[in-house]
């Protein structure tokens, strides 16, 4: 089978040739559809790093059908639609029997197709940070950056709590797509100073919650934005990594305002998983409108590339295997 594979060398994503997983019995095997790149964990600690990775933790998000089940597997069968935590790879065999934090394997319910399926790892996260800020309907919230954890997150914030949701990013299409999404409000950084919006937004008081969700090469110049847009008793979520730097925590603007990584409760995960399906189901999440490329899994490189080199141009970029 084919696999997508970084050897040493920075920017060096190659296909590989390699046997087909040997079934476990408590194992199923999927036939890959498709796909999803993660910016950023797949660029800023794959795709730059000179050291050579292991294939199986380049990517984490992938739809297909099962073609094959293991002896002891009750819950699946040939030809479901599933998605999974899974790298870029033709064939993934998948734990589906041991309990675990993490539901690795889910069915996708009628109407969700695989494209949009390959959000469900993203989605699952999004909904339990969202729950995490303990918004209320009209609550001013700040997602700050637009990519593909943040729009999610913004979608997300408006379906489970009617908060007021102002986005914020630097890249115009971004701020565009943001609009069409549902934002109330969108802040093209671009143009104008993003603390000043939020201040002039929210009535000089700042927002009730600030999500920095832009981490890499721009991550600790917004923390540093993220900590001047929160109103005393706020909370600041960290969910943008990669910065490759330490992020400046202003010990004077934290003091009366809270700070949280992520979410707490990974007992969570098989909830928040199951919400994740019903709001992919019901379009309260818009896949189909995140992703912007498609890619033979041959022409991995070059999406890579893509991401990497264009981002105004990109969110959603898919490899398709079948």
């Amino acid at each position: 089978m084919k696999r997508v594979a970084k050897p040493a060398g920075r920017f060096n994503i190659t296909i590989e040739e390699t046997e087909r997983p040997r079934l476990a019995p408590t194992e199923v095997l999927i036939r890959a559809e498709c796909s999803l790149i993660s910016r950023g964990s797949e660029l800023w600690r794959r795709y730059i790093r000179e050291e050579a990775i292991d294939p199986r933790i380049m990517g984490y998000s992938l739809a297909g059908q099962i073609v094959e089940v293991g002896a002891q597997v009750a819950d699946f069968a040939p030809g479901d639609q599933v998605a999974a935590i899974a790298p870029h790879a033709e064939y993934a065999a998948m734990e589906v029997v041991t309990p675990a934090h993490r539901p690795s394997v889910v069915k996708l319910p009628a109407g969700v197709s695989a494209e949009a399926g390959t959000f469900w790892p993203l989605a699952t996260s999004s909904v339990l940070w969202m729950e995490e800020l303990g918004a209320q309907p009209g609550d001013p919230v700040v997602i700050l950056g637009q990519g593909l954890v943040g729009s999610g997150c913004m979608q997300i914030l408006r379906a489970l709590t009617g908060a007021r949701v102002l986005a914020v990013d630097a890249l115009p299409p971004r701020c565009a797509l943001a609009r069409t999404l549902g934002a109330d409000e969108v802040i093209d950084a671009s143009t104008e100073d993003p603390v000043a919006a939020v201040r002039r937004l929210t009535g000089g008081e700042g927002a009730q919650a600030v999500v920095e969700a832009v981490g890499g090469r721009a991550g600790a110049a917004a923390f540093s934005q993220a900590q001047d847009m929160l109103r005393r008793g706020g909370l600041l979520q960290v969910l943008g990594l990669y910065e490759d730097e330490p992020l400046p925590l202003d010990s004077g603007k934290i003091q009366g305002r809270r700070l949280v990584g992520g979410y707490l409760d990974p007992d969570q995960r098989p909830r928040g998983s199951d919400q994740a399906l019903e709001l992919l189901a019901s379009g309260a999440i818009r896949a189909a409108q995140m992703i912007t490329h498609r890619f033979p899994f041959a022409e991995a490189a070059a999406a890579f590339d893509l991401l990497y080199h264009r981002p105004a141009e990109t969110l959603g970029v898919l490899l398709v295997w079948k």
